[in-house]
C-alpha cells in the first residue's frame, strides 16, 4: 500500500519550503494556544524577526524578512497571506523526533484547521512506548482522525514494511498529512478520506487515534469531541476499532477525560464497552490536568479537571 502518487505542484512547493527550512536548521516546538497567545502578546512580538517567528509563532512579517525563494514557495503552495504591507504564513512548521510537520497557523479558528500541539507529542510518545512493547508484527495499521499525520507517520517509519492508512474527513488535513509523510520518507503511508473506518477495508494489527475531545460550541472538527463532556468521538472510535482489530491487534487511543467529582465517566464508559469482550486493556492518565481554561465553559461547570489519557486495548480473540 505504498502511496506512490506524485504530489500536485502546490504540494511539491510545500515540500520544498519545508526542505528549505530544514537546510536552515529550523526547529520549533508548538505550545498550547494559551501559551502561544501569551508569548505573542508580549511587547516587541507584534511582528516577526526570524524564521521561527514566521513559521512557528505565526507572526506577521515584512516581505523583505524572508529570502525571495521562500516567499515564492509559500505563494506557489498557497500558504502566503497578505495583510496590507505585511505577510503572514497560513501554516506552522513544528519539530517532532527530528521530523518537521506542516499544520495550521495560529490561531486555529477555522472549521478545517489542522491541529498539532502538546497532545501530539504525548500521542507520539504513547505510540512509541507501545511499539517497543509489542511482540507481534505490524502488517496493517491505521491512524483514525490523522490530522497532520504524526501518528501514522511514526508507525510507518517504525515499521517500513507495514501498510499504513492515515484517515480523516478533513481534506485540508489529508493534504498536509500527505506532504508530511513524503517529507518524513514514510512511503508506506497513504492519506485517505474516511469517516472513522468506513473508507478503508479489512482488519488492522494496529489502530492509533488522537481524536478531538473537548466540547466546542463552534463544533470545529479538529476540536469538538461531541457527546457528554467531549467523549463521543473517542467512544465511537473505540467501537469501530473493536470490530476491525485483527487477532492480537492493538488499539492505542490518546484522548481527554473530564473528571467530575473525582470520577472519570469516560473510563466508566470504556469499561462497560470492553466487559466480556475477551480483550486485555489498560487505561492511564498521561497528564492529570490539560486545557484548564476550558473549566470556565458552561459544559465543564461540574468538572474538577480534564486529564490526558491513554487507552490501550489488546485483542485476544
Amino acid at each position: 500500500m505504498s502511496d506512490s502518487t506524485p504530489l500536485p505542484s502546490s504540494d511539491v512547493a510545500l515540500r520544498r519550503l519545508v526542505e528549505a527550512l530544514r537546510e536552515r536548521d529550523y526547529h520549533f516546538i508548538t505550545a498550547t494556544p494559551l501559551t502561544h497567545a501569551r508569548v505573542n502578546g508580549r511587547p516587541g512580538n507584534e511582528e516577526a524577526r526570524s524564521l521561527r517567528d514566521v513559521f512557528g509563532w505565526s507572526r506577521p512579517f515584512e516581505p523583505g524578512l524572508l529570502p525571495p525563494e521562500l516567499l515564492k514557495l509559500m505563494e506557489e503552495g498557497g500558504v502566503l497571506a497578505r495583510e496590507g504591507s505585511l505577510c503572514r504564513s497560513l501554516v506552522r512548521v513544528s519539530s517532532l523526533d527530528g521530523m518537521l510537520f506542516l499544520h495550521s497557523a495560529y490561531p486555529t479558528t477555522g472549521a478545517e484547521a489542522v491541529f498539532f500541539g502538546p497532545d501530539t507529542y504525548r500521542f507520539a510518545n504513547a505510540i512509541a512506548a507501545e511499539l517497543d512493547r509489542r511482540p507481534g508484527p505490524v502488517r496493517r495499521a491505521v491512524d483514525i482522525g490523522c490530522g497532520a499525520g504524526p501518528g501514522g507517520i511514526v508507525v510507518a517509519r517504525s515499521h517500513p514494511g507495514a501498510e499504513v492508512a492515515m484517515v480523516d474527513i478533513n481534506d485540508a488535513a489529508l493534504r498536509l498529512a500527505r506532504v508530511n509523510a513524503a517529507m518524513a520518507g514514510a512511503t508506506n503511508a497513504r492519506a485517505v478520506n474516511s469517516n472513522l473506518l468506513t473508507g478503508v477495508e479489512g482488519r488492522f494489527d494496529l489502530i492509533v487515534s488522537n481524536p478531538p475531545y473537548l466540547v466546542d460550541p463552534a463544533r470545529r472538527a479538529y476540536r469538538h469531541g461531541g457527546g457528554d463532556l467531549g467523549a463521543g468521538l473517542s467512544l465511537a472510535i473505540l467501537d469501530a476499532a473493536l470490530e476491525r482489530l485483527s487477532a492480537d491487534g492493538t488499539l492505542i487511543l490518546y484522548s481527554g477525560a473530564a473528571v467530575v467529582n473525582g470520577a472519570d465517566p469516560f473510563r466508566s464508559a470504556v469499561a462497560a464497552r470492553l466487559a466480556g469482550r475477551g480483550v486485555e486493556w489498560s487505561y492511564r492518565e498521561m497528564d492529570p490536568d490539560v486545557f484548564g481554561e476550558e473549566l470556565e465553559a458552561e459544559a465543564y461547570r461540574e468538572a474538577d479537571r480534564i486529564a490526558a489519557v491513554v487507552l490501550t486495548v489488546n485483542n485476544r480473540g
